[in-house]
């Protein structure tokens, strides 16, 4: 694992979640920094609610906006750093919402300026695109590339300084520790994954590029994210005029299962934050992933059934 993202083994911290792993990342960074050089935290304000909430918790939060595609401004986050550098800095490798790709290694650079580490949150990204070398730490979600169990894992570079901010164990980075079965079985799964990464995100990347142009079609759907610079296998459609619960329930009758809501934070009724963040108006929000079993078969029964489930919420069927 470390392997394939170009770190040491010793770099790899493994935690029972990637909202652990996200969680041990701010509070650990955030604690041995704190003394010289304060607790403020720059992020993008589309960023997984699980970072944004720990950032809270950890220190002061700067959120940096980002575009209709909801990619992060880049300049912002860099005159952000240069005006007061931050304790840490925090980036998606792409937005796990939109599969919008980030612009990591310029913000990398400019942080890397004033000595400010970098933590990238690439969850959504590793299995399904290269990830680059440009982040101090990295976050990572084993059941993204398919992982048995949803173990989470911390890289970390040599130079950055991190201390516990918990309770003194064996294991100090994850007291308790991962069980030696669930690390293999997700380092096989993530050498699997890599091994036919970039035919599958081909494949992949034809089958949502016919959802998005399709969708894009139907007059209450806007398709969200970027055109190229995004995750292969996510598809995200805001939806006016109607209720994104209902359109997704309707799938669901007619065999088909579609995120709704925030991917990160679906336990909720809040609006998703996501979309708020890059100005979209919507009033119902779906969200397609695809992985290694869906078919082009299915795709096309998706995009069939679709506007008939619009029409049958419509008209209160």
């Amino acid at each position: 694992m470390a392997d394939a993202v170009g770190a040491r083994p010793d770099d790899v911290i493994f935690t029972s979640s990637h909202t652990q792993a996200v969680h041990l990342a701010i509070r650990a960074v955030v604690a041995a920094r704190k003394r010289r050089h304060g607790a403020r935290i720059i992020a993008g304000s589309a960023e997984r609610s699980s970072l944004l909430h720990a950032a809270s918790y950890a220190g002061e939060l700067t959120r940096i906006p980002v575009d209709r595609w909801g990619r992060v401004d880049a300049e912002a986050f860099e005159a952000s750093i240069a005006q007061e550098p931050p304790s840490l800095a925090i980036l998606q490798h792409a937005n796990v919402e939109v599969g919008t790709l980030q612009p990591v290694e310029q913000v990398h650079a400019e942080a890397t300026r004033f000595g400010v580490p970098l933590l990238v949150d690439a969850g959504a990204s590793l299995g399904h695109v290269p990830v680059s070398p440009a982040w101090d730490l990295l976050a990572l979600d084993a059941g993204e590339w398919g992982a048995p169990v949803r173990i989470g894992a911390v890289v970390s570079r040599s130079r950055v300084r991190m201390r516990p901010d918990w309770p003194e164990d064996v294991n100090a980075w994850f007291p308790g520790g991962v069980g030696a079965p669930a690390v293999f079985a997700a380092a096989v799964a993530l050498e699997e994954s890599l091994s036919v990464q970039a035919a599958e995100a081909t494949r992949l990347r034809e089958l949502t590029d016919q959802i998005r142009a399709d969708a894009a079609k139907l007059p209450a759907v806007r398709v969200l994210g970027a055109d190229d610079a995004r995750l292969p296998h996510v598809v995200s459609l805001a939806i006016d005029q109607v209720d994104g619960e209902a359109v997704a329930a309707e799938l669901d009758r007619r065999g088909i299962s579609v995120g709704t809501g925030s991917a990160c934070t679906s336990s909720t009724i809040e609006p998703n934050h996501v979309l708020v963040a890059m100005g979209v108006p919507f009033d119902g929000h779906l969200r397609v992933t695809l992985d290694h079993r869906s078919t082009g078969a299915e795709v096309t029964e998706f995009l069939v059934q679709l506007p008939k489930a619009l029409d049958a919420v419509t008209r209160g069927e």
